[in-house]
């Protein structure tokens, strides 16, 4: 009989921990339940400011991700998408005000914070408060925190200052830190260096720099041209004719560039039949039409107009050029009257109109069109990029 009793109090001795274990899988199947919803929801609301940005709706997106910030205030990714959201549209002292408050945060990893500092730098740059962005980057790059990142907005800091001695300096620890060549880049900054010195008539100071360029990069196109133009000041001619032919050499695609200082140094040098070879030449290895024009006005003083017209239009068939047309309307247009003489004016205006507003260079890299050359692209920052645009209302 005791035994009989005592079974039902054993069984739910026994069942008490089976209970419990119930218990807290209902409770955490039902937490998991919220967690879940919670999660879809943010999952949700995510994509869905995602979606508006691909669809460029930033207003829309910006709503979203703010509300994801004040939901979740420990998602650090929301308040970094939500600070560049506002770098982009402009609004840069909202974007401070995102990154601050996450810099400030105690529970953020130094990955995180790091990132948020390298966010704000740039939300510094933006604004134009260079020194700040530069202090900042100075103490990432003296924790070893991200430092090339740092480094890369460090050297684009003294870049827009014209620091050109700093600017060497950070670009050779970026190398050295990467173990990825900078020497077309440093090139450059010595030839800016050079470039200064030689506005200011201190040649030998500039020669000093374009060595300097030279070891960096020995086929340095803008390097070989600054020294054409110093020798070409110094009176040294044929020196200068050297110097630029060098660097057609080293990249026949700014020839555009190199020709009006090389055919100037041919005639004070008197070596026009070298003029002449060297054009020759430059057509048969490009494509555009400066050294067809040059040509062509070398044969228009040398053996008269008829030959000049001969050979521009044999060129114009192999390769049409609006700018060669107007060299072959502006060369005709004394020997033509009456109708014909009206019609070649016509002509004449319509092809200057389809030129004008036209961009005779673009960067590779950026596509930035412009109608100069810079050695610096305006818009990517990238140096040696921007070149001439090949085709018929360009080069």
């Amino acid at each position: 009989m005791t035994t009989f009793l005592l079974h039902p109090l054993y069984l739910l001795f026994l069942l008490l921990p089976v209970a419990a274990w119930s218990g807290w899988l209902i409770g955490r199947h039902a937490s998991a339940r919220r967690s879940g919803a919670r999660t879809r929801e943010l999952s949700s609301s995510y994509f869905r400011g995602l979606n508006y940005l691909l669809n460029e709706q930033p207003d829309k997106a910006i709503e979203v991700f703010m509300k994801l910030a004040e939901f979740n205030r420990d998602t650090v990714e929301t308040h970094l998408a939500l600070g560049n959201l506002f770098r982009r549209r402009g609004e840069v002292d909202r974007a401070i005000r995102v990154h601050q408050h996450l810099v400030g945060r105690q529970n953020l990893s130094e990955d995180e914070k790091t990132v948020a500092l390298l966010e704000l730098g740039e939300d510094y740059m933006r604004a134009g408060l260079l020194d700040r962005a530069e202090a900042l980057f100075d103490d990432l790059v003296a924790m070893n925190a991200h430092a090339p990142s740092a480094l890369r907005h460090l050297i684009a800091i003294y870049q827009h200052e014209r620091d050109w001695h700093k600017a060497i300096e950070h670009a050779r620890r970026l190398e050295a830190m990467t173990g990825e060549s900078e020497s077309s880049t440093i090139a450059q900054f010595y030839c800016e260096l050079a470039d200064q010195s030689r506005a200011h008539g201190a040649r030998d100071e500039a020669r000093d720099y374009l060595d300097h360029a030279f070891a960096c990069e020995p086929e340095c196109v803008r390097a070989h041209m600054i020294a054409g133009h110093l020798l070409a000041e110094a009176g040294d001619h044929p020196g200068a004719v050297e110097a630029f032919e060098r660097a057609a050499r080293a990249d026949v695609d700014f020839v555009p560039e190199i020709l009006p200082p090389l055919l100037d140094n041919y005639a004070r040098s008197q070596q026009m039949d070298r003029a002449e070879r060297f054009l020759t030449d430059v057509i048969r290895r490009y494509q555009g039409i400066s050294p067809v024009l040059a040509l062509m006005r070398l044969y228009a003083k040398r053996e008269g107009e008829r030959a000049a017209v001969d050979f521009l239009t044999r060129q114009l068939r192999q390769r049409p050029s609006v700018r060669g047309l107007m060299a072959l309307i502006d060369a005709t247009l004394d020997k033509t009257e009456g109708e014909a003489r009206e019609n070649f004016l016509i002509l004449r205006d319509l092809t200057r109109k389809l030129l004008e507003g036209q961009a005779m260079y673009r960067c590779s890299r950026c596509g930035f069109g412009a109608k100069a050359h810079h050695w610096q692209c305006p818009s990517c920052k990238n140096w040696g990029t921007v070149r001439p645009i090949h085709g018929v209302v360009n080069e």
